[in-house]
Parts: structure tokens; sequence; C-alpha cells
């Protein structure tokens, strides 16, 4: 019976191991996917500051994760902040993967599709928001497009999944055939035909009525939002499909 039940935590060991994965890192499997990541838990290497170069000395690394560090705020933003977009513009269908968590009352978003253009001063004029918060924010208010995985000002999540402050959300962003899927923790919370009319609507009557998007194109960045608050995110990681 000893022998057994040695053998068997073996086999359980063994299991877990195969299945357990590194921080910021890829599987064999994920890599035979053609998954790459877009952060290395080293640095912000691919990444730079939306509409300049370098990234703002606000945003660090703390034990693998790109941290934005408020201790001092400039308006809406963390001093020495700013938002932070990808080097390489993403065209095509994609699915993309992150892991977020969130301070006390913080607010930040992961933005897609985003046009970097003189034209364009904001980030959140060009990009379609998915929304990173505290929800605590907003206890008791009417519901509203600005919780945690709503498309902000667009669409609200169909379920309300977020992990509190302080545990970290996974998030997969699927576009593939004109089809926009999101989960959060493997619930699915938006589902979307971006060649369907419900869709059109809602990108007319938002604030991006006038980006990119709103003109049926989705091509773009991938940004990180600094809205004066602390974040963190990790395992950032994305694929062509």
């Amino acid at each position: 019976m000893i022998r057994f039940s040695s053998l068997a935590l073996l086999f359980v060991l063994a299991f877990l191991n195969a299945h357990s994965q590194s921080l910021n890192a890829l599987s064999a499997t994920e890599k035979k996917e053609g998954w790459k990541l877009l952060f290395d838990g080293k640095d912000l290497k691919g990444w730079h500051a939306y509409g300049g170069k370098g990234v703002g000395a606000a945003w660090i690394i703390e034990q693998g994760a790109i941290k934005l560090n408020v201790p001092e705020r400039a308006g809406n933003k963390a001093k020495n902040g700013g938002d932070i977009v990808t080097d390489e513009v993403i065209s095509g269908d994609f699915e993309f993967k992150a892991e977020w968590k969130v301070s006390k009352y913080a607010n930040s978003g992961i933005f897609f599709f985003v046009n970097e253009s003189p034209n364009n001063k904001n980030m959140h004029d060009t990009g379609l928001e998915l929304q990173v918060i505290d929800d605590k924010i907003y206890e008791g208010a009417k519901e509203n497009t600005h919780r945690a995985s709503d498309f902000f000002g667009v669409a609200n999540a169909r379920l309300r999944e977020g992990k509190p402050q302080g545990e970290w959300n996974q998030i997969h962003f699927i576009v593939k055939k004109n089809k926009l899927t999101v989960y959060q923790n493997e619930f699915m919370v938006q589902e979307h035909d971006l060649a369907g009319t419900d869709w059109k609507q809602k990108i007319a009557a938002s604030g991006l009525k006038n980006a990119p998007i709103g003109k049926g194109s989705y091509v773009g960045r991938i940004g990180l939002q600094d809205w004066g608050s602390t974040v963190w995110y990790r395992n950032i990681k994305l694929r062509k499909l």
C-alpha cells in the first residue's frame, strides 16, 4: 500500500511538472502553436511610449511583471509614466493572452487596434479598451461599460467574473474571421460579430466612431494604459491565426 502511494505521488508530481509553466515563458506546445512573448519578464523591449520613444520611468519590472508605479501623479497620469504600446503593428486574425492585477481603486486598460499617429493625441481616442479596474470603484452604482472586461464606452461584459483587487485575472482575446471573443478567467465575457449591425451600431454610438475601427479597420498596436494608479501585467503573449 505504501509502495502504491509512493508511485501514485510520483505520477502526480510528474504530471504537475509537465503542466506547470514559468512566468513569462512559452510551453513547448505554445511554441509549436506559434505563440510569442510580448514581455519576457526582464525588460520592456518591444514597447514604447504612445506617440513617443522609450518608456516612462514609472513603468518598472517587479517580480516578473510590468508594474506602473505611481508614487506621484501628474494630472491623471503617473509622473514620468504615460501610455505604452507595442512596437509591432498587428494585422489579421490573432489571439492575445495576458494576466493583470490592480491596486485598490485602480483603473487601467488593455487597448487593441491602436492607430498611433499625430492625428490621435491620446491612445484612448483610437484604441478599443478592454477595461482593467478594481470594480469596487463602482460598488452600488448603476451598471455601466466601465467595469472589468467591459469594452469601455462600447459593450458590457456578459458576466462579472473578475477577481478582486490584489489577485491575478487572466484575459484571452481572440479575433478570427470577423468574430471577436474575450474570456476572463476562462469565462466567455464578450462575443461580437465585427461585421454585424449590432457591433457597428455600438461603435458608431461610442467615442470611437471616428477612429479607424469606426471605419472597419482592425489593424494596430496593443497598448497598456496609464490612468494614474498602480497596476501589474504579466504573461503577455500573442499568436497570429
